[in-house]
């Protein structure tokens, strides 16, 4: 929990300097979707390692209305087609009555999100704070090794985050260097 919230600190300031640029759509659905996550994680007895979807939760969240001003206002259809799965996964979720399913599109929900801050990224590396996403990386592995009950439930969303941190961190740091040598 505490490293999620350290890890924001950098994110937070570089925001504010104009430095890092969150992409809106990308922290809205990640806000929304991640506390939704917790409460699962919570009802299948995740244990202290939910803690740190629930700091997620917050620390996204922040991020988000910090966007609002200071982040990525270039929007593209693609991105708000992606806002629109998400929102529309959200509502199939809602009328799921399966915790597995439910699971499944919440995490995928979370990737969708995920793609407009990578489709920026790509084109601009230095948009972002590569410490957050490799602190990510880090938390989500603590994580995983904090839950009190491994199983499906409680393990894939922080399986799925360390993942996806860890290429997004490979992917900024290739970026960054081809960037640097055209």
């Amino acid at each position: 929990v505490l490293i999620t919230f350290v890890a924001y600190v950098p994110y937070i300031r570089d925001t504010l300097k104009g430095k890092t640029q969150p992409h809106a759509y990308s922290w809205l659905v990640w806000g929304l979707v991640t506390i939704v996550i917790f409460a699962l994680q919570i009802s299948h007895d995740a244990g202290a390692g939910a803690y740190v979807t629930l700091a997620s939760a917050i620390a996204l969240s922040i991020v988000f209305l910090l966007s609002l001003k200071y982040g990525k206002q270039h929007i593209t259809q693609m991105d708000t087609a992606l806002l629109v799965l998400a929102l529309l996964a959200i509502g199939i979720w809602l009328v799921a009555d399966q915790p597995v399913l439910s699971i499944c599109l919440l995490v995928s929900i979370e990737m969708l999100g995920f793609a407009p801050t990578v489709r920026k990224s790509w084109n601009r590396p230095n948009s972002e704070t590569l410490i957050m996403y490799q602190a990510g990386a880090w938390r989500q592995f603590l994580s995983i090794m904090a839950l009190q009950s491994y199983t499906f439930i409680t393990l894939v969303a922080p399986t799925t985050w360390f993942v996806a941190n860890s290429l997004f961190t490979v992917m900024l740091i290739v970026r960054r260097r081809q960037v640097r040598s055209q």
